[in-house]
């Protein structure tokens, strides 16, 4: 998967940005707040159809402009060129995609693979459960056919059962929600456990690159009730009082979460900022690694001011790691690093200053 165009119109601070990456790594410098994240923010938004910094309404169209525009071209694991452009005037996301309008975001996101390490990356790890559940679905959303009709069908029945509990129903009248949110929520957890296993060896192996310390790494998958005591509907129907009471659902795969777990860290020791960062990388990196074994190609590999994040030594192995794979990088910094040469020296360099895009 190759991006070979970008044009983004009214973006935060970029007003107008044509972007031309070459197919291996590309260097985008600049200082702080000149527009670096922005660039990588356009791409995000394209494979996951929102910002990683915050929502529309939190300064995401240029201020005084009445909408943002972005257009992408890229070719695919066949070599076919598509395109695809997002439009937002301020209510709603338009997307078109080779030439036609898109039915949803969901189509488009579909087609443009793109993982994300950024400063917030490390919330994957230190934050909410929300984060683990993204990159969970995330990867399903692209490997698994089965997984989207799963979702929407477990998210209608979440949605329904939730506007009767907060009419405070007699117990009886949540029968049939309950039934239908056990069959969508067991087939949506049993696809996340299956992506679970099959992702461990691969996070073993890449988190062995970075953190070889801390003995091997393990995922542990959490499915949102105790799955292990008692199926779903049965655990339903033994919290609907509570759930009355609260006025929605406190179990199920809307709550489910999963975890890594180190050898070296009895009792499930802390890690410390740094291992977080570490973690998280190795989870990105492990995730487009098995996303690249299910489908013949990588995803676009984004990363947002890592020297920021990570030391040289782990830089250069995250760096040649990726490469070594032909994936396409876009690698942002303040300034270019001064080991980024051999195998990995920038194809193309860009520089952002003030809004406005140079190649260099």
């Amino acid at each position: 998967m190759r991006l070979t165009r970008l044009d983004i119109r009214r973006l935060r601070c970029l007003q107008q940005v044509d972007f031309r990456p070459a197919p291996g790594l590309n260097l985008v410098t600049g200082g702080n707040g000149a527009g670096k994240t922005s660039l990588v923010e356009a791409i995000h938004l394209l494979g996951y159809g929102r910002s990683f910094r915050g929502r529309v309404r939190d300064g995401l169209i240029r201020t005084g402009s009445p909408n943002l525009e972005l257009y992408a071209e890229w070719l695919d694991g066949q070599g076919r060129t598509r395109r695809a452009g997002l439009r937002h005037g301020g209510s709603d996301w338009e997307a078109r995609l080779d030439g036609a309008p898109a039915p949803s975001l969901t189509e488009l996101c579909a087609e443009l693979a793109v993982v994300t390490f950024e400063p917030g990356s490390h919330e994957l790890i230190a934050g909410g459960a929300e984060h683990r559940r993204r990159f969970l679905d995330w990867a399903l959303f692209h490997v698994e056919p089965a997984f989207l009709p799963v979702w929407r069908r477990y998210a209608r029945a979440l949605k329904q059962r939730n506007a009767l509990l907060k009419r405070q129903p007699a117990p009886s009248a949540l029968a049939p929600w309950d039934r239908e949110l056990a069959e969508a929520g067991e087939s949506l957890s049993r696809l996340r456990a299956d992506y679970l296993d099959r992702l461990e060896p691969v996070l073993a192996a890449t988190a062995r690159e970075f953190l070889p310390e801390l003995g091997e790494a393990g995922l542990r998958f959490l499915p949102g009730w105790r799955r292990e005591d008692s199926p779903l509907e049965d655990a339903l129907l033994l919290a609907r009082e509570r759930d009355v009471a609260l006025g929605y659902t406190s179990l199920g795969p809307h709550r489910a979460d999963w975890r890594v777990d180190y050898v070296g860290l009895p009792g499930r020791e802390a890690l410390s900022r740094g291992q977080e960062k570490l973690t998280a990388l190795a989870c990105v990196l492990a995730q487009a690694r098995a996303f690249a074994a299910d489908k013949g190609e990588w995803p676009l590999v984004c990363l947002d001011d890592l020297a920021s994040e990570l030391d040289q030594t782990h830089r250069h192995q995250a760096l040649a790691s990726v490469l070594s794979s032909g994936a396409q990088v876009i690698l942002t910094a303040t300034e270019a690093p001064g080991d980024l040469a051999g195998a990995l020296a920038p194809e193309k360099r860009f520089h952002v200053e003030q809004g406005q895009l140079h190649e260099r």
